[in-house]
């Protein structure tokens, strides 16, 4: 397949079209992905000096789901039964062997059609015939392949329902969006849209998009500020959907261990004519104006997406990896039904990002800035708040909220390891265990634990679980291996009692198949009241 991406790739040369404004000094070479009349995918990837699209056979570069889930607060493990819908034009005859190859690399659950968890179908919503590939100068499938990868990265257990459109037209499009909706997934996501002209009728467009109690997340562009000056981009601007902005995310010293600007390229909008929402009253817009959200779409830090096309592993970035990545935050927290107000009404589960700006329109429209943006709306999203807001309440006082932060996700460790961990203020104590042994318990921040230095080496289950005083107990896990010579041969040494901090609490693991996350929650509660007694 990779052979066939070359000859694919000599066939039209330069694969991307470079971008060649708004880059910062010193930054890779990008290039837009789609170029076709009609409506545009907004997916931006690495490229090399020649414009082709840059990529590795073997090894991939770009932010996999472990950093995802670290910078946005995602645990897999809590996520909720859902699917994720995903609009694009085309076909894509490597979709489901590619997506196989991303998840297997990093360790996700296997993602088919045959299990039920993949589902490709036309734009009427069948499953045959499906369109052929696109041309090699508009290529879709590489916005299918980041659209489904970040699905599987935000959320792995989710399932995929993958609509595609016979082309980029406006009509197979919309048509796609409607045979989703009629699905009744949980989300959409759509990282595709078009600039819009003043005196532009909408309201002929605006039903495809009027779907209520499914969250619709669109793509806010990949121009700047009203694309460029080539107009709003649409349908970013619709009434009906949550419009996503981009950022550009990097690694820092901060508590969450994450910071992000507004991308240069990012898009923001101010419609010509939909009707300016009453919650948008920072908006010096008229009208209706985008973004609502945010999440990385710079690809100078982009995401690692496995395109066999493309030769292989290829680094992109875009709007286009922000809203299927938002759209599968909301989907897998419960929250399907969430729109752009309701978003307005909790921005404490947000991530404010004040800084960056993504044109010259000399106001907060095109320039980040505390509160409510054009090129990141209400800030980039924290799965843990989501979550524990239940239902789009907000995190109270009261909430009961866990979450380790480091390590991550199938990390490869030496024995005696850090942990650490964030608990909610109603946490009055947070312990830890391996394998489900409780090793050691934490009355206050900040909870940093020590993993066993004789911790014997291969796969371990790390656990953080908090306890309220109400003695109710929330848990967040990880899978960690720990590497030949970290650790010594034996077991989990257990705690005997000594160690004044944990109180001398410990509950054995037992043996397979007894869930090792119920004894160890079982455990927490257990240590406690014997404490209090």
């Amino acid at each position: 397949m990779i052979a066939a991406g070359l000859a694919r790739s000599a066939e039209a040369s330069p694969r991307a079209r470079v971008d060649a404004d708004q880059v910062a000094p010193g930054a890779p070479s990008t290039g837009s992905v789609c170029s076709g009349p009609g409506i545009r995918c907004y997916a931006h990837v690495r490229t090399d000096a020649a414009g082709d699209i840059a990529a590795d056979a073997a090894t991939p570069n770009g932010y996999g789901p472990a950093e995802l889930q670290s910078a946005y607060q995602i645990d897999p493990a809590m996520a909720k039964p859902a699917t994720i819908a995903i609009v694009d034009a085309y076909g894509y005859a490597n979709l489901e062997s590619d997506l196989a190859v991303y998840r297997t690399q990093f360790g996700l659950p296997p993602c088919t059609r045959a299990s039920g968890c993949l589902k490709i179908v036309n734009q009427d919503g069948m499953t045959s015939p499906l369109p052929a590939d696109p041309p090699a100068s508009d290529d879709w499938t590489v916005e299918t392949a980041l659209d489904v990868d970040m699905a599987s990265a935000a959320c792995p257990s989710c399932k995929i329902l993958v609509v595609q459109g016979t082309s980029n037209s406006n009509g197979n499009l919309y048509t796609a969006q409607s045979s989703a909706a009629a699905a009744h997934p949980t989300v959409i996501s759509d990282s595709w849209g078009g600039p819009t002209q003043v005196g532009e009728d909408l309201t002929g467009q605006e039903p495809f998009f009027d779907h209520p109690g499914i969250a619709q997340f669109v793509s806010a562009g990949d121009s700047g500020y009203n694309e460029g000056g080539r107009g709003p981009a649409y349908p970013s601007t619709s009434a009906h959907v949550i419009a996503v902005g981009g950022t550009a995310l990097a690694r820092s010293s901060t508590t969450r261990g994450w910071s992000e600007v507004a991308w240069t390229k990012g898009g923001s909008s101010c419609s010509y004519s939909i009707a300016k929402p009453a919650y948008q009253t920072a908006s010096p817009c008229s009208f209706r104006a985008a973004s609502d959200i945010a999440a990385v779409g710079d690809p100078a830090t982009g995401v690692a997406v496995y395109n066999a096309s493309n030769g292989g592993w290829i680094v992109l970035g875009g709007t286009s990896a922000s809203a299927p990545l938002v759209a599968a935050i909301f989907a897998a927290t419960g929250h399907g039904d969430v729109t752009a107000a309701l978003i307005s009404q909790h921005i404490d589960m947000f991530f404010d990002v004040t800084s960056g700006s993504n044109g010259p329109c000399g106001n907060l429209l095109c320039n980040a800035t505390t509160g409510w943006d054009g090129p990141t709306g209400y800030g980039t999203p924290s799965a843990r708040l989501i979550l524990a807001g239940g239902g789009g309440t907000g995190p109270g006082p009261g909430t009961l909220t866990v979450m380790i932060t480091s390590p991550s996700e199938n990390a490869s460790v030496k024995g005696g390891f850090k942990v650490t961990a964030t608990a909610s203020a109603a946490a009055v104590e947070v312990g830890f265990g391996i394998d489900g042994t409780l090793l050691q318990v934490a009355k206050s921040a900040p909870y940093e634990f020590t993993a066993p230095a004789t911790l014997s080496f291969g796969p371990h289950l790390v656990q953080v679980a908090a306890a309220d005083a109400q003695n109710n107990v929330v848990s967040s896990q990880v899978h960690v291996i720990v590497t030949l010579g970290g650790g010594g041969a034996g077991a989990v040494p257990i705690d005997d009692g000594s160690d004044a901090k944990s109180g001398g609490c410990h509950v054995s693991s037992g043996t397979a198949p007894i869930s090792l996350v119920a004894i160890f929650v079982a455990g927490l509660a257990v240590c406690r009241r014997r404490r209090r007694a």
